[in-house]
């Protein structure tokens, strides 16, 4: 079976348009991720002379990107499994498609912690991508953490889980939040910093 993340970007638009049940949610938030995610590893890629872990935090952040496309993958296989139970089997097809979602939004949380420090003190001419792989981090967590509650709540399953995903959303909102605003510190009107 063929990925449709092996598809031209316009394709997978097309599939996520269209009226059948994946990709979907947890997919989108998990391809925003890795796109977040590629951001990050670029910037540090261009920070080697600002910050001597550039290369492990790219490194980190290439290792987040292939993971959430992976998890792209399983929502999707998650969700089909919650579409074919029936009965006392729904609660458990349920906690697979929460547990994705959870995950994507802790690693959402961990690149936009990467992304705020390489928009600190990363390579300044790359602060642009760092705060945008922060914002799109964020965005990342923030929906995964809702399609993770909305999961917990429909299999009447353990609220810790949601509680979890909230804390990696807001922790990635908080990192989104202090990289946006070193960048409009550093940044004037008119000027590209």
């Amino acid at each position: 079976m063929s990925s449709f993340l092996d598809e031209p970007v316009r394709g997978f638009l097309d599939r996520l348009a269209a009226r059948t049940p994946t990709p979907g949610g947890g997919g989108a938030a998990a391809v925003t991720g890795a796109m977040a995610a590629g951001l990050v590893a670029m910037a540090a890629r261009f920070s080697a002379r600002q910050l001597p872990e550039a290369g492990e935090l790219a490194e980190e952040a290439d290792r987040l990107r292939r993971r959430l496309a992976q998890l792209a993958e399983e929502d999707a296989q998650a969700y089909a499994a919650v579409l074919a139970s029936h009965g006392p089997e729904r609660k458990k097809a349920l906690l697979g498609a929460a547990m994705i979602p959870l995950e994507i939004a802790g690693i959402g949380a961990r690149v936009a912690l990467i992304a705020a420090r390489l928009a600190e003190t990363g390579n300044p001419n790359l602060r642009g991508d760092a705060v945008t792989g922060a914002v799109l981090a964020a965005a990342s967590a923030r929906s995964a953490a809702c399609l993770a509650d909305i999961n917990v709540k429909l299999g009447g399953l353990e609220p810790d889980l949601s509680r979890r995903a909230a804390r990696a959303a807001a922790d990635a909102s908080n990192a989104a939040g202090r990289a946006g605003q070193e960048h409009s510190l550093r940044a004037r009107p008119g000027q590209f910093p």
